[in-house]
């Protein structure tokens, strides 16, 4: 039989518990100061040491206060049973969501670090977490006396159904793992799809791969579609990459010269403008005998795909001012034209720009 409560037993009850919250806060405040600490070194484990203990010491502590006060009373067999569990279960719940978080933390980590991006693949993360989660469920109600094995078989009968009614979720599902493990695309990466769409990945997550175009705006892709379409990645397997520039001089000009001034403001670009290549070596190559001018190709280098506007925007202003000072001449497109008058005489015109006759031709800048 259960004795009576006493005074002495709700004193030391409540002396147990106000230990536990104590050495709970306690705990808070030397946690923090060490994860402060941890913060300034150069190994992550100690950062990740004390994250699981700054959620799962001070709620442990609070939970061993709370089962020593109610060791402390004279409580019945089945009322100190009870507690016994519900405390169990308590701390189990708590290591699950911490170790949910900080695995998922690391899962992040290690698919930033493979990547070499700062941007995150969230699908990963969350299948990590509900993992840990369904093995944390499975562990308390093992806990609790409850058998899993029912569980589990009903699962695995319901999860036919339940592939076959998420058919298009769980193609979206596996076609996201299978982009990221196969490393096609990665977030960070500028890709540019067959339909015309073309921005940063910023995320792929179960379901949909978020891109984000260079206006700001996002499109919204879903997995299956991503994976089955021809899509350009230019940031894979090297971020640097050439671009050229269409130039075309007057025929009377100095081919020698016309390159030499060339290569000189290329490689000034190169050199001064952010987001160039320094060690790239420009390259002129003449290739084409138009009707008005002979045309020539520039090479560029570039650090990455959104460079390459202010590149070519800096390196025409630049060559346009020192053609001028050259006085190396960028025709406008002209044809010779010859009339007829009455039909019988042939009168040769001078040669004269095509707007001048409203006719059109050649290639452009």
């Amino acid at each position: 039989m259960n004795r009576d409560l006493t005074a002495h037993d709700v004193i030391v009850a409540g002396i147990a518990l106000a230990s536990g919250l104590l050495a709970a806060l306690v705990l808070r405040v030397v946690l923090r100061w060490l994860a402060e600490r941890a913060r300034r070194t150069k190994w992550e484990g100690d950062d990740i040491i004390v994250d699981v203990l700054r959620t799962l010491a001070p709620w442990s502590a609070v939970a061993g206060g709370v089962g020593a006060a109610a060791a402390a009373l004279p409580l019945t067999h089945s009322v100190g049973h009870v507690v016994n569990e519900v405390l169990t279960t308590f701390v189990i719940l708590t290591a699950t969501v911490t170790a949910a978080r900080v695995i998922g933390g690391l899962v992040r980590t290690v698919a930033q670090s493979r990547s070499g991006v700062a941007g995150s693949a969230t699908i990963f993360v969350n299948i990590t977490r509900i993992a840990v989660m369904a093995m944390g469920f499975l562990v308390v109600l093992q806990t609790l006396g409850i058998s899993i094995a029912p569980l589990l078989t009903a699962l695995g009968v319901g999860g036919l159904a339940i592939a076959l009614a998420l058919k298009d979720t769980l193609a979206n599902l596996f076609a996201g793992v299978h982009i990221l493990v196969s490393r096609t695309v990665q977030p960070g990466d500028y890709i540019r799809l067959s339909s015309g769409e073309e921005g940063y990945v910023v995320d792929v997550n179960w379901r949909n791969t978020v891109v984000e175009q260079l206006n700001n705006n996002r499109v919204i892709l879903p997995n299956a579609k991503l994976a089955g379409t021809n899509m350009t990645n230019f940031t894979r397997p090297e971020q640097k990459l050439s671009v050229t520039v269409q130039v075309g001089v007057a025929y009377d000009s100095d081919l020698e010269q016309v390159e030499r001034v060339t290569v000189e403001v290329a490689e000034g670009v190169m050199k001064e403008v952010a987001g160039a290549v320094p060690d790239h070596e420009p390259a002129v190559r003449f290739h084409t005998f138009g009707e008005s001018r002979i045309g020539f190709t520039v090479i560029l280098g570039v650090g990455e795909f959104s460079d390459k506007w202010r590149i070519k925007h800096e390196f025409v202003k630049r060559l346009h001012r020192r053609y001028r000072a050259e006085g190396i001449r960028i025709p406008v497109p002209e044809r010779t034209v010859s009339l007829r008058q009455g039909g019988e005489a042939v009168i040769p015109h001078p040669r004269v720009p095509l707007d001048a006759v409203q006719e059109h031709s050649g290639p452009t800048v």
